[in-house]
């Protein structure tokens, strides 16, 4: 059995097929690339038809990002999610699309304009790179391939020099750099080999605390033989899909956290050799490195489980006042995080200053005694004069 995830050879470019594929949506609508997708309010209102039809996805991560903020589509396509986003973020907002069909940018390209004077702003940009490796503008590449043609061993090595020298000195996307990636069903079409760098690129672009909201198409078991090794399934969102529980792995492993399913359809999308494939969203974050260090802090996780367990292997019981060093402490309570909503944070009654805090060992379960939180010195005693403890009517 051959797992989404594996290495082994096929018969064929999976890579070119897919490009192949797309171009050819590109130019004709082609209905089996994309499952049915409801979007978010009037957005689609300012689209041309021609971007609306040829522009293929399984879900809707727009709905997930808010005003203001840069944003970076994988697998832009003709620019729909794009521009739906460019209204959302307004101007002081940015869009980036990144394909490597050239028949599509051409398309999302056409309508900046168009859709800058509907807008009121010019927040949109479409660059030309493959999403599994976003330091290498392909523009660039194109145009110094045009006057250094390779036609020997010596000039592929000269072109490959190239490569890493504009990855190094003009990445596409720089390190750190964005708030939120989007893509709408676009990973699945990487070639397997591909698929560990292209969630190592999406977490290194991501600024701390950005966060990626991906949708795409999942199977509930490994593809079998015969699905993995047609070219049309590949090409058609199937072959590549990953398994649903890997998908979600696929983000711990480079170091994400509060990796939550947003959005898994009940219905399967279509059913291939008993396999079911469907379209799945998923939000996960970047942030979680850096010093532990000790600032009186703690947190209690409000239910309705007895406990859980973060992704840095914390313990947090129901109910108990936890221990916590500074960076969890704000990676729980801070307002976007995906835990807030569970979770009451305990500041400390005289704040720590960074400078003087020390380590702090989180792979403890500790619970910290109120005194610890308050001080052991402390022993104020507050009463509110304009408060009455009774209701008008009742004996206290």
């Amino acid at each position: 059995m051959v797992t989404s995830h594996s290495s082994n050879s096929v018969g064929y470019d999976i890579e070119k097929t897919v490009l192949d594929r797309y171009q050819e949506g590109a130019k004709v609508q082609q209905p089996s690339l994309c499952c049915p997708t409801e979007y978010e309010g009037n957005y689609l209102e300012i689209l041309p038809q021609e971007i609306i039809e040829k522009d293929y996805g399984c879900g809707d991560p727009t709905r997930y990002v808010d005003e203001g903020e840069t944003v970076l589509d994988l697998g832009s396509g003709t620019g729909k999610n794009c521009y739906i986003l460019a209204k959302k973020v307004g101007k002081t907002g940015q869009v980036i699309g990144v394909d490597f069909n050239d028949e599509m940018l051409k398309i999302a390209r056409k309508y900046q304009q168009e859709i800058a004077n509907k807008i009121g702003t010019h927040n949109t940009k479409f660059i030309k790179g493959k999403i599994q490796d976003l330091t290498l503008d392909l523009d660039l590449v194109e145009s110094w391939l045009r006057d250094h043609p390779i036609q020997s061993v010596d000039d592929l090595s000269r072109f490959e020099s190239e490569c890493d020298r504009l990855r190094k000195e003009t990445p596409l996307v720089a390190d750190d750099s964005i708030d939120v990636v989007i893509s709408n069903c676009v990973l699945n079409l990487v070639k397997p080999d591909d698929k560990q760098q292209l969630f190592e690129e999406l977490y290194r672009v991501l600024k701390r605390g950005g966060r990626a909201v991906i949708s795409d198409i999942v199977c509930d078991e490994d593809p079998t033989e015969n699905i993995f090794n047609d070219p049309d399934l590949w090409s058609g969102c199937i072959a590549g899909a990953f398994r649903e529980d890997e998908f979600l792995k696929m983000f711990e492993k480079v170091g994400f956290y509060g990796v939550e399913i947003l959005k898994r359809e009940e219905t399967p999308w279509q059913v291939i050799d008993g396999v079911e494939f469907r379209s799945m969203t998923i939000r996960a974050y970047k942030g979680k490195e850096g010093p532990c260090l000790e600032r009186k802090q703690s947190i209690i996780y409000k239910g309705p489980w007895k406990q859980v367990q973060d992704d840095d292997g914390h313990i947090f019981c129901r109910g108990e006042r936890m221990a916590v060093c500074d960076k969890t402490y704000h990676i729980l309570t801070r307002a976007e995080s995906p835990y807030q909503a569970d979770i009451i944070g305990v500041p400390p009654y005289q704040e720590i200053p960074l400078e003087e805090a020390t380590e702090f060992s989180c792979k403890n379960k500790a619970i910290r005694h109120p005194k610890e939180t308050k001080g052991s010195n402390y022993h104020l005693t507050e009463i509110k004069e304009d408060m009455d403890c009774c209701t008008p009517g009742e004996c206290c």
